[in-house]
């Protein structure tokens, strides 16, 4: 019985843990800088981790989970459309950035 017991509470600790980590989805502006980077993260390859995983960092999460472009329907009308007033037409271009404590 206290066998099934220390089974039960170590459940109840390991879900409470993972309900206590936090994790937050930032809307980036894809910026074309020449360096590629912003393509590697709307794109979602290999080379956009370590960006991703700096963009946490600096802001005091632990790690990035998922990183991917984000369509401007995704996001709630609050966002700047391609037109007249956009440099170079990337005001429709954002990124996704899931980040977890």
């Amino acid at each position: 019985m206290r066998l099934v017991t220390a089974l039960f509470v170590s459940a109840l600790l390991a879900a409470a843990s993972e309900a206590a980590a936090e994790t937050r989805v930032f809307i980036v502006a894809n910026q074309a800088d020449g360096y590629g980077v912003d393509q590697c993260l709307a794109r979602g390859e290999k080379c956009g981790a370590h960006a991703a995983l700096s963009y946490c960092r600096a802001r005091d999460f632990s790690q990035a989970s998922a990183y991917r472009r984000v369509d401007p329907d995704e996001i709630t009308g609050s966002v700047a459309r391609s037109g007249g007033n956009c440099a170079h037409g990337g005001c429709d271009e954002y990124v996704a950035i899931t980040c977890q404590r």
